[in-house]
């Protein structure tokens, strides 16, 4: 749904079609990415138009970015030493430890 909104605007039915969904469990869907701030609604008529709200996803976006640039930098790290030490020695089963 979020993809589909990326693009314009969408009914509530515009977005429950390609699920194959009731307009009941569209609206349930939709209610629950309202709460999270994902999706502003506006009731024209009997028809709800739904629209993406862009603004919480580049906070996530961002938050994502730092962890990212974190985690390469640490395996890149760790790629680092692991590229410097020499392999430990191979035993054959049954020597001594």
């Amino acid at each position: 749904m979020l993809h589909t909104l990326s693009q314009h605007e969408r009914s509530v039915g515009e977005l429950a079609a390609p699920f194959r969904m009731s307009l009941a469990a569209a609206s349930k869907h939709i209610k629950v990415l309202e709460r999270a701030g994902l999706v502003r609604r506006n009731v024209q008529g009997r028809t709800h138009m739904c629209r993406l709200a862009p603004e919480p996803l580049s906070a996530v976006q961002e938050w994502l970015r730092f962890y990212e640039r974190f985690w390469t930098d640490r395996l890149d790290a760790l790629d680092a030493l692991l590229q410097t030490e020499p392999p430990p020695p191979v035993r054959k089963k049954g020597s001594p430890r």
